[in-house]
Parts: structure tokens; sequence; C-alpha cells
């Protein structure tokens, strides 16, 4: 095979690897849907409080695509504009904890040893607790509400982001161009912002891709026990929860909203572990 045959041969196999895998490419476009859907409810949902006392509990049909529930409102309605309480949600809880893990994280990473030993331990401490039980905890204290769901979500997963950059941290702080800066002269503060932090983001939000899933997933979970936003805001745990006594006669009203989580997390899941294959490196090619 000559040179001149071969070139071709190689620029369709590069073209080839380049095109997303079908999976990703779906999961990514159900995630544009659902932000759309989120941002822009009133392009596919009408009022989802609207309640018709003729139209209770009516099965999936063309004028109600996801049926009816105990109060005749449509849950199609509810759960497109579910996406945007449930999404805000898990974004404010994931923002929360990748603030708060940054911080706390740098601090551990540079502090002396005694400082260090302390917050490692902290956040070992509450990482050996589950996610739900220990955002059970702080809601206990705090009360019920949206407000504590999204801080307690956000305590809860702050930990796995904190160790991730207090390692980063420790790993650059003995990095050749920081010890340059410190002889120097330059201010903690500077060697801070300037060396030790644009060098442990890096990873930062393709774990917060996925752990959006896991937030939103805690958020829906947390609702569905009424410890969230309460009925009748249309958010797709406290929907769960509404219909989960109708399952017999009217089973969509609960697990159309739950097919609806479970796909968003699939999806969260599978971009964001794309994400991270592509950020280390390990991509199939």
């Amino acid at each position: 095979m000559t040179l001149a045959t071969e070139r071709p041969l190689i620029g369709r196999a590069r073209r080839t690897t380049r095109r997303p895998r079908p999976g990703v490419a779906t999961a990514t476009g159900f995630l544009l849907l659902m932000l759309v859907a989120a941002l822009w409810p009133g392009l596919f949902a009408g009022d989802p409080l609207a309640a018709d006392p003729f139209q209770v509990l009516r099965p999936p049909d063309a004028g109600h695509w996801f049926g009816t529930d105990q109060l005749g409102r449509d849950v199609f309605d509810r759960v497109v504009h579910g996406a945007r309480h449930s999404l805000a949600i898990g974004v404010a809880a994931t923002l929360i904890a990748v603030t708060a893990g940054i911080l706390l994280g740098v601090l551990a990473g540079l502090a002396h040893r005694y400082a260090d030993e302390a917050l490692s331990r902290s956040f070992d401490a509450l990482s050996a607790f589950p996610l739900l039980l220990l955002a059970l905890l702080f809601i206990a204290i705090a009360g019920p509400g949206t407000v504590s769901l999204v801080v307690a979500i956000g305590i809860a997963t702050l930990p796995h982001y904190a160790r991730v950059v207090r390692a980063q941290t420790l790993v650059v702080r003995r990095a050749g161009y920081v010890t340059q800066a410190v002889a120097f002269g330059h201010s903690r503060t500077r060697l801070v912002l300037r060396h030790v932090l644009p060098n442990v983001l890096g990873p930062i939000p393709v774990l917060a891709m996925i752990g959006l899933g896991e937030a939103v997933l805690a958020a829906a979970g947390l609702s569905f026990l009424g410890m969230g936003p309460q009925p009748p805001s249309p958010e797709w745990g406290a929907m769960l929860s509404e219909g989960r006594g109708y399952l017999r006669i009217a089973w969509w009203a609960s697990v159309l909203p739950g097919v609806v989580v479970t796909l968003t997390v699939i999806a969260l899941t599978v971009t964001g572990r794309h994400l991270q294959r592509r950020f280390e490196g390990r991509e199939q090619r």
C-alpha cells in the first residue's frame, strides 16, 4: 500500500474515533432537553397546578401523555415543570459542596500537619455516613424545606470534593514553580490564587457533573420522604410521594416521574464518566 492510499485511511480512522458514542450522544441530548425544560417549561407544558375534577386518574392518552393524577392535574405538565425544581436543587447543592470542598481541601493541603490531620479525619468521618442519612440528620436539626434540603445535600457531598482538592494541593505545593514562587517572596494569598488554585481545579468540573446526578437523586429521595418542597409543588420526589397511594389503580402518576428521575441521573452519570475519561486521557479509541 502506498503512502497516498494510507493517508486517506488514516484520516477516515481519525474522523471515526472523533464521533461520540451513541450512548454518550443520547445522554447529552437528553440533558439538553432537560435543561431547556427547566429554563423554559412553557415551551412544552401548560399549568402544572391546573386541576380538573372530570379528568381524575386518567391513563396516558393523546390528550394527556403521562395521564393525570388524583386531582386531575396533567402529570406530563408537572414533570416538565418539576425539572426546574429538581435540577435547581441539585445544582445549588452541588455548588455548595464544590465551593466548600475547594476551600477546605486547599486549607487542608496547605495547613500544618495537625490541622491537616484534623480536617482529613473530619472528611473521613463525614464520608463514613450514607448521604441520605447525613442529610436527614441535618434536616432533623434545621427543619424540612427547600433551603434545608439544598444545604443538607451540599454538606453531605462536600467531603468527596474536599479530599480530591486536598490530594491535588499536596502535589502542587511540592512543584518546582511553587517552590520558586516562595523563594521570590510571593505572598501566601498570591501563591494560592495564581499557582495553587488554577492547578488543583482541573478535575472538579468533571466530578461535579457526576455529583450532580447523585444530588438530584438524593433530592428526589428526601422530597419523597417529605423533607423537601411541599405539595402542590411539582417536584419529582414530591410527585412520587403523592402518587404512591394510587399505584394499584393509577401507576403512571408515580412510575413515570420516577422514570424521568432515573433517566436524568443515568444521563448525568454517563456524560460525566465520558468527560472524566477524556480528562484523564484514557478514552478508548
